[in-house]
């Protein structure tokens, strides 16, 4: 499938992090996330019930960020990609999330992951 619906930039707080600090504080992250689906049917009838509305796109990558909390940015990321497949009609995810502000003694603009994955 060569059809994708990109979003980016996607800007959240959350709590995720192994340290104890990160555990009870709101941090920055930034979500990039692709959606592969067919949009053939989209690109012809100009209507948004033929394609996958990336509106609620992104209030299921916001809404995990409230609600959930994490160790790893590999499961936050993973958790997102989850359930973006169950938003339907969709073949495939990728989902990239950069901790904005890593607690490190290194002048690291952002740390990441990238997770794939398909239905």
């Amino acid at each position: 499938m060569s059809d994708v619906i990109e979003l980016r930039g996607l800007r959240v707080r959350a709590l995720c992090g192994v340290l104890p600090e990160e555990k009870g504080r709101l941090q920055p992250f930034e979500f990039n996330i692709d959606v592969h689906s067919d949009l053939v049917s989209a690109a012809a009838s100009d209507d948004l019930s033929d394609t996958v509305d990336y509106g609620s796109l992104c209030a299921v990558g916001s809404g995990i960020a409230d609600n959930e909390q994490f160790d790893l940015l590999e499961r936050f990321a993973g958790r997102v990609a989850e359930a973006l497949l169950e938003e339907g009609p969709v073949d495939a995810v990728t989902v990239v999330v950069h901790k904005l502000r890593p607690p490190l003694p290194e002048d690291l603009a952002s740390g990441g992951a990238r997770i794939h994955r398909t239905s």
